[in-house]
This record gives structure tokens, sequence and C-alpha cells, in this order.
């Protein structure tokens, strides 16, 4: 298959979607931030805080865009997809609002808000055993058994040229209001997992702002794409671990690839532990709580992970903030 992945053309065509079901997601000042990484008085951090979304993440973006784009081919016939979590309330929601039938296979280990949120837009659930999916394969293979039984269409949730485009609506937004501001982006620090977020954040970020560095982050033990970039080629990983349940694909999406290694100049990585103390900084600092895939960028700028020498402003991204209570008092508590 011809691998064609989107342009920031195909971000500027899926804003009018968005448009017509989303509000902009909030771009916030920190200035908890500002003072705790020592920066100078003329430069600014930012929250991209996708937990006021409807879905609670960033998923619903690319999920919407691609169920515009994907109706006319659908008609009767139900979507099929799979999902940590996130994507399935995303594609749930986007499916309530065209009117689409939607089966979701998930983790059995998922937390349960993200059960709740998928089925809560109508959504059907089938769970597979995640302990065990690195040797079965049992997540793609009853994927592929929904889409054969019950005639639905496929829908990835990363390795898309529409989900990528969609997700990158929310560069679109961060550009947008900088230069209301009037100010300028020096970094720009984004979760990397399948590469659907940062592929198309990447794209309206490297054409607004073109002089920004922009910066994936993994978890230690989940750093498929810093290998990648290391190798200068996908890498796959048989068993990411993490408590960042989001970000553990196996390795980035095919369409997602050729966008990072052309405008991700860096990537670093992140151990649980620092995520957790993160998570806790943003609940004790703004009252925030996010689940750990949404927390680690903000983790990677407390830490030091990567310089922010530079004259301009830092936005780093707050992916999701889907988490069960009793996970999120049990990673904080630790930290």
């Amino acid at each position: 298959m011809s691998i064609h992945p989107p342009t920031i053309a195909d971000v500027h065509a899926a804003l009018p979607i968005l448009r017509r079901h989303l509000s902009p997601v909030p771009l916030i000042r920190s200035w908890r931030l500002e003072q705790e990484l020592g920066l100078p008085p003329h430069r600014r951090v930012w929250l991209k805080d996708y937990g006021w979304t409807p879905v609670g993440s960033f998923k619903l973006m690319g999920a919407l865009n691609w169920m515009a784009a994907n109706a006319e081919r659908i008609g009767d016939r139900p979507v099929a997809a799979h999902s940590s979590g996130n994507f399935a309330s995303g594609i749930s929601f986007a499916g309530s609002r065209y009117g689409k039938r939607v089966i979701v296979v998930m983790p059995d280990t998922a937390p349960r808000v993200k059960f709740d949120r998928t089925r809560s837009f109508g959504a059907e659930v089938r769970t597979y055993n995640i302990a065990t999916d690195h040797e079965t394969g049992e997540r793609d293979r009853l994927t592929r058994q929904i889409a054969e039984e019950e005639q639905a269409i496929q829908a990835s949730p990363y390795d898309d040229p529409y989900v990528i485009a969609g997700n990158g609506v929310g560069g679109l937004e961060i550009v947008d209001e900088l230069r209301r501001q009037e100010r300028t982006l020096s970094h720009f620090l984004c979760p990397v997992s399948g590469g659907g977020l940062m592929a198309g954040l990447a794209l309206a970020i490297a054409d607004g702002c073109p002089d920004a560095a922009i910066i994936g982050v993994e978890p230690s033990e989940a750093d498929d794409f810093n290998r990648s970039l290391a190798a200068g080629e996908r890498v796959r990983l048989d068993r990411p671990k993490s408590i960042c349940d989001g970000l553990l694909s196996y390795d980035v999406g095919e369409y997602n690839w050729p966008i990072l290694k052309q405008h991700v100049t860096t990537a670093c990585t992140v151990p649980d532990e620092e995520t957790c103390q993160a998570m806790r900084w943003l609940y004790e600092a703004h009252g925030l709580r996010t689940e750990p895939s949404g927390a680690i960028a903000v983790a990677a700028a407390l830490k030091g992970k990567v310089s922010l020498e530079g004259d301009g402003d830092v936005v780093l991204v707050i992916s999701g903030r889907n988490v069960d209570e009793d996970a999120f008092r049990g990673w904080i508590g630790e930290a």
C-alpha cells in the first residue's frame, strides 16, 4: 500500500468539520510552571488541556474528522475499532453525532471511567486480555472478527490520515491563540504513542511556528518512538509497559512516521514514578486530576528531560484526564 500522510491543508480542511461539534480546546497560562521552571518574566508556559472536551481527551478530534470523511461509505454498517479507552469514547461520541453504530475492543484493565464514557455515547464494548495480547494478538483478531462478521468499517485510533488531520486542529488553535496574544513559541512538548496526536499537532506547529522545537515524550519502558528516531526507521516493542495506559502502542503508525521523522526534533523518556510526581504537582498547583498519559509532558518539563533554553514560550500538552479516583489517589500518594 502506498502511504500518503496528511498535509497542513488536510488539517485546515478538518477545522470547519470539528467546529460543528466542538469549541476550541483551552490554552491556559501556568504562572506556577513558569516559576517552577525558573523562566524569566518575558517567557510563558501554556497548558493545552484536552480534559475539557466532551470525552475528557483529545481523541474525539481525530474521530470526528474520520467519521465525517467516512460517513457516506459507512452507510448503515457499524464502525469497529480497538482502543485503550480514550479513542473508544472519542469514536463513540463521533458515532452518536453521525448516527452510526460503534463497536469497540478495549483491554480488560482499562479504567472504569473509560468504559463508562464509551458506553455513555452508545457504543458496544468488547474486551481482551492485555496481559497476553503480545503473544496472542487477541486485540487485532477481535477487531478483524467484528469487521468480518458485522461487515463493519474499521477505524484506526491513530494510523489514519483523517484521524491525524483532525487531531492537528488543536495545533491550529495553539498557533492562533499565541498569535492573538503576540507570543512566540520556542518549545512544544507532547506525548507520543501511536503518533496520531503528535503527528497532527506537529504539522500545525511546524507550519505556524517554524522555529519551535517539537519534542515527543514517552514512558521509559514504552519508548518505541525514541528508539525509532535513533534507528531512523519504525521500531516495534513487543511488550511496552507503563502506568500510562494511553501510551502503550507497539509502534508508531505508518502514516504518522514520515511526519514525526520530519518535524519532531527530539524525544525524551520519563519513568512512571516521575509521571506520578507530575500528576501530584498538577493536582496541588492547579487542581487538575490528570491521567498518567496526560501528565507525562509536564513531567518531562518539571524533571528537566530536555533543555528549554530560548526566548519564546513553552506549550505542554495535557492529552487527557480520564482516570479512576482510586488509581489516581494511589499514584499521587506514592509520589
